[in-house]
């Protein structure tokens, strides 16, 4: 009987990468392997199996040219780049685009960036996350997305509810990164099958709910939930939960890729991932923050 791949992955942004997936590579003793030599080595050579926390299960090791692997510092400096790319583009729209009262046409050109910019930004993570082989360039075009999406949602509630509600929206997305980070690093926390498919059949239920309240706003039947009701208070604090949720998942990504020896370039889709749930946590503070404001 093939045993089962620890490293298998639920979650649609990391299931790609290479050496999470059973049966990319040799088998051994009817087992499947861990890893594919090919994509993992420029030389040809079958992987060999070492230790993996003392356990049963084995990690990949290729022969041939070495093009680098996955470690803690490849991780911090491309979601350090990223996140630049964020704030960068974050910062160009709110000072580049007119002063906003809410009237007129600078009032309906950031609403309109604000549309475009989530629409491109939305695609940008699809395509992403279901690509086999992660690419660099797609991760920066969607930081820059992004970037653009915040800055000009950020100056639109920040000329509707108030100075203030940008910087907290802000310091509550850095604690929740700390934080995470610290229950992760210091309460043992395991990421488990049930988890990572509970997690993606949230991220769908919601995704379900936030479309479907769209379409039927379209109608004037709209239930809420993308409104500044209570549906709205809700849906805000069920986003924000799932978005801590995935930080945990992101974490776990990095921990097991570091110890799979991932190739290098899999550091981009921990830099994408975390960005991801960064960004949506920040989106979702801020709506937070401005629905407990009111109008």
């Amino acid at each position: 009987m093939a045993r089962r791949n620890v490293f298998q992955s639920s979650n649609p942004v990391f299931n790609r990468a290479e050496g999470f997936k059973p049966g990319s590579g040799s088998a051994q003793g009817g087992d499947a392997g861990y890893g594919s030599p090919s994509s993992w080595s420029t030389g040809a050579g079958t992987a060999t199996q070492a230790p993996y926390s003392g356990s049963d299960y084995g990690i990949p090791s290729t022969h041939g040219a070495d093009q680098g692997r996955m470690t803690l510092d490849s991780v911090v400096q491309k979601t350090g780049l990223t996140l630049l790319l964020v704030v960068a583009a974050a910062a160009l729209t709110w000072f580049l685009t007119p002063a906003l009262d809410l009237q007129g046409r600078a009032a309906t050109s950031l609403y309109a960036i604000t549309i475009v910019s989530a629409i491109v930004g939305f695609g940008l993570a699809m395509v992403t996350s279901f690509k086999k082989t992660i690419s660099p360039a797609l991760v920066l075009a969607y930081a820059l997305v992004e970037g653009v999406f915040i800055g000009a949602l950020s100056k639109t509630y920040n000329a509707a509810f108030g100075q203030g509600i940008v910087t907290g929206a802000v310091i509550g997305t850095v604690c929740a990164l700390a934080g995470t980070l610290a229950a992760y690093k210091f309460l043992g926390i395991k990421v488990g099958d049930r988890f990572r498919k509970g997690m993606v059949a949230a991220g769908f239920g919601l995704v379900g709910l936030i479309v479907l309240d769209f379409v039927l706003g379209m109608f004037n039947s709209a239930i809420g939930f993308n409104g500044m009701g209570a549906l709205g208070l809700l849906m805000s604090v069920a986003i924000l939960v799932f978005g801590i949720f995935s930080l945990i998942m992101d974490f776990d990504f990095v921990e097991r890729g570091i110890d799979a020896q991932l190739p290098e370039r899999e550091s981009w889709r921990a830099a994408f991932g975390l960005t991801v749930s960064l960004v949506m946590i920040y989106v979702n503070l801020l709506r937070l923050l401005a629905i407990l404001r009111g109008d």
